[in-house]
């Protein structure tokens, strides 16, 4: 082959991989920003609708003995023991319950400030989600049937999010945090005609029939996570109390020993990449041998 022919199949060469790459489709990872979708609504225009199965939901699992409670009324019987209508007293009340819906994970890179002023760039990892009133409540009494049944209610409820993320592999917990910064960026990039409110934002009364709609961020997330699972609390007013034995002694302030737990939403997922090349598409929801997600009293 002579020198001609060996330079043209070598032009035609770069002429193929550079097609090819120009037919690689582009993804979110670190240093890289998305870029507007071909049906990105107008700005002053209705939401966007989602496809189904866009949005995760959630069952809220309610159950009949989350409705009462039975305890011994310890400030009583710390005084007198013999007081016997202070023993297995029996604690009623509704429960109400907000439906949860999530997007899966995702990452941005967004210039946060800094105390001494100046701007870095920070990849944040945020959720997406929405909350509705569906204007229900499990009663604490039982029905005409003998059976507790949900009714009605034309109450609202007041919502105080609460997102924590946990990693399994290290013992890490990320509160969540309030970016403002970033709150921009993301309304741009996931819907610029819905309104989305940050974890303070999001504490409001909720009316039966409305639904709200949340991003919950996290920043400088250990790179090395793979497994980890994000808790939501506010979701209801379930809740479990247990008095510790002995603990409360005549003249101790009321509700000393007391330890109260309420029940939280725990979703799992799963980041199969590496620490060196962050990328959104490696989430997964759900952990391989594991429930995709469950209600625990924490």
């Amino acid at each position: 082959m002579n020198c001609s022919l060996r330079f043209g199949t070598w032009c035609a060469g770069l002429v193929f991989v550079g097609v090819a790459l120009e037919w690689v489709e582009p993804s979110l990872g670190q240093g890289e920003q998305p870029e507007a979708a071909a049906s990105e609504p107008v700005a002053g225009g209705a939401p966007r609708t989602l496809a189904p199965g866009v949005m995760q939901s959630i069952d809220p699992e309610l159950h009949e003995e989350e409705t009462v409670s039975r305890h011994d009324v310890v400030e009583l019987l710390a005084a007198d023991e013999k007081l016997d209508f202070a023993k297995e007293v029996s604690f009623r009340r509704q429960i109400w319950y907000l439906e949860f819906k999530f997007k899966p994970m995702r990452m941005i890179l967004v210039d946060v400030p800094q105390a001494d002023g100046r701007m870095r760039e920070k990849l944040i990892w945020y959720m997406v989600y929405s909350v509705s009133n569906p204007g229900k409540v499990m009663p604490s009494v039982k029905g005409p049937d003998g059976n507790y049944q949900l009714q009605d209610s034309d109450k609202p409820v007041l919502f105080i999010p609460e997102f924590r993320l946990e990693s399994h592999e290290f013992g890490k917990v990320y509160p969540d945090r309030v970016i403002p910064i970033a709150m921009g960026p993301i309304r741009l990039r996931e819907d610029p005609n819905r309104e989305f409110y940050n974890s303070v934002e999001m504490v409001r009364q909720i009316e039966p029939g409305e639904t709200a709609w949340g991003v919950v961020a996290w920043e400088d997330v250990d790179p090395r996570i793979d497994r980890f699972s994000v808790y939501a609390g506010g979701l209801t007013n379930a809740y479990r109390w247990e008095d510790t034995p002995g603990a409360f002694k005549p003249g101790d302030p009321i509700g000393k020993g007391r330890n109260w737990v309420r029940k939280t939403l725990k979703l799992n997922f799963w980041r199969p990449g590496d620490e060196y090349y962050e990328h959104e598409k490696e989430f997964r929801y759900g952990i391989p041998g594991e429930v995709d997600y469950e209600w625990l009293y924490r």
